[in-house]
């Protein structure tokens, strides 16, 4: 009873249950967690209308809007979510309940454009996953999503690295996804790359997206009259405005079918004025009761030409800043053509929005895991992390035959994999195989510190008889330490090894071993201390 006394009254080792607690709250388990979290809602959908917010991906996981009922019914999972959400007729009055708010609106269908994603919700706008039970933030690796790495085709500077990522930030979140995390990355050649992480979205959509520059234009001949970007001051994206066009509607063409689409915008009174200056000099031309202008408008999108508009006689020399832009899109059904059309329109209104990217990406890789298999991969590594924990307790036993030293090894290995995962957490460093591998590495060395401080301890030779327990554990510090050093050293190139695809082992590895030199190696040295005291 006395040790144990000794062991709580001594302040390393108070030190390590209070960074074990801290780091539980930054956990924060709560394996009772119900109802599914929202990862995204559409812009214009019911649900957006009503003020339910998209969360910032950046935010702890525990702390996003959960749903909990629709109508009073409960959401107990994601397939019941979209089970019900299928179910809820047009126009009808919904009421969402979250554990935060309840919100009441009109289901207002198809008044937003295509959605995306794996998980489609038919009528709310609302893209969830399961409720979090912690605030370990999972990697693609581990919940399924889309990655692309992409190089700019020249070297840009600082400034012009943080506009570039703050526009594909702004491209995306307007284009509908919510849930990304875009960051930069150098490899150890000095080449800068971009890493777009993207839960939900499957890899064409990403792909389409940012792989071109999205260079818009509208040219009348040769002469461009406006960009994406600064010319444009308003871009409509609601049903009133934007939508299948109804003069046109979808047609039968060889193959399946094609569908228009048709939205507003405004123009600055710069390239208004260009369009009249442009325009004062055409020709007037008469085709039946209509007339137009000798030259048509050319839309552009990556120096393809992308559609062609005639311009009324009614607007030669005139500076409109009200016009609509139109293009189509196909499929082998009506319906499969009206979603392209939809989707090639949000694309289009995205690159009138945020104009240009200031250079060209070069898509180096791509990634793309189904949750299922995300899933898969988290259990997995939940079983080997269990038989690893298994097996190193009892070779531990063999070795030393005695509980009173066994103990204290299997205590500290089991809680600096709960340390490490704290410490993930309260960084928001994302957790993917990677990092469980540099949790195997950490938790691997931990062990060996651990045998030998206490194989330094219980050494028996002549030249060892004359020291006490401290000067044994200085000496066995100091191997610890070097190792620490050594290994420390190997990992850092790995944060820019691959892109930084290789970073999650890297710091993973690092949080493990510096957990355990200044937290609980010296914890572990005093208990074996305390309890091999004569």
């Amino acid at each position: 009873m006395s040790k144990l006394r000794k062991i709580f009254n001594n302040l390393r080792i108070w030190i390590y249950i209070i960074f074990f607690i801290l780091m539980l709250f930054a956990i924060n388990p709560n394996p009772w967690s119900k109802g599914v979290a929202i990862r995204n809602v559409e812009l214009n959908s019911s649900a957006y209308l009503a003020g339910i917010q998209s969360p910032n991906p950046n935010d702890p996981p525990m702390s996003r809007e959960r749903i909990v009922a629709i109508n009073n019914i409960p959401v107990p999972s994601q397939e019941e979510y979209y089970k019900i959400a299928k179910l809820l007729s047009p126009n009808i009055t919904v009421t969402l309940t979250t554990e935060k708010n309840s919100f009441l609106f009109l289901n207002q269908v198809k008044h937003y454009p295509v959605k995306l994603g794996a998980n489609k919700s038919d009528d709310l706008g609302i893209s969830v996953y399961d409720a979090p039970k912690t605030n370990i933030r999972l990697g693609l690796d581990l919940q399924g999503g889309t990655r692309v790495v992409l190089k700019p085709e020249e070297k840009l500077s600082p400034a012009d690295l943080d506009a570039l990522v703050a526009n594909m930030n702004e491209r995306l979140n307007l284009y509908g996804l919510s849930d990304v995390i875009i960051r930069t990355a150098y490899d150890l050649s000095g080449n800068q790359f971009i890493i777009v992480e993207i839960a939900g979205a499957n890899k064409e959509e990403v792909k389409e997206l940012l792989a071109k520059q999205g260079k818009f234009e509208a040219k009348i001949g040769n002469e461009t009259v406006f960009r994406g970007g600064e010319d444009i001051t308003y871009v409509c994206r609601t049903a009133q405005c934007a939508g299948i066009d109804p003069m046109y509607g979808c047609r039968q063409v060889q193959g399946g079918s094609a569908c228009r689409f048709r939205f507003s915008i405004s123009l600055s009174k710069e390239a208004a004025e260009r369009q009249a200056d442009i325009t004062s000099g055409l020709e007037v031309l008469y085709e039946g009761n209509e007339a137009y202008l000798s030259q048509n408008i050319d839309l552009f999108l990556d120096d393809a030409l992308v559609d062609t508009l005639r311009i009324s006689a009614d607007l030669k020399g005139q500076e409109a800043t009200e016009i609509a832009i139109s293009g189509s899109g196909v499929g082998q059904t009506r319906n499969e053509a009206i979603l392209n059309s939809q989707k090639n329109m949000k694309r289009l209104q995205t690159i009138l929005v945020t104009g240009s990217l200031p250079v060209k990406l070069d898509i180096i890789k791509t990634d793309s895991i189904s949750p299922s298999l995300g899933r898969e991969f988290l259990s997995n590594a939940l079983l080997i992390s269990i038989l690893s924990i298994i097996g190193v307790t009892t070779i531990v036993l063999i070795r030393y035959r005695r509980v009173k030293i066994a103990l204290p090894i299997i205590i500290v290995i089991t809680s600096e994999i709960l340390l490490i995962l704290g410490v993930a957490a309260f960084l928001r460093q994302n957790l993917d195989i990677a990092g469980i591998a540099g949790i195997i590495v950490a938790i691997g060395t931990g062990v060996d510190d651990q045998i030998v401080i206490t194989d330094e301890t219980l050494r028996k030779e002549k030249e060892y008889e004359y020291l006490n327990w401290r000067e044994k554990i200085k000496r066995a510090f100091f191997i610890v330490v070097a190792a620490y050093a050594a290994t420390t050293a190997s990992m850092i190139p790995l944060l820019f090894a691959g892109a930084g695809l290789l970073k999650g082992f890297a710091i993973t590895t690092i949080i493990g071993l510096t957990n355990g030199v200044f937290i609980t190696r010296p914890a572990f040295a005093q208990m074996i201390e305390i309890l091999l005291e004569e």
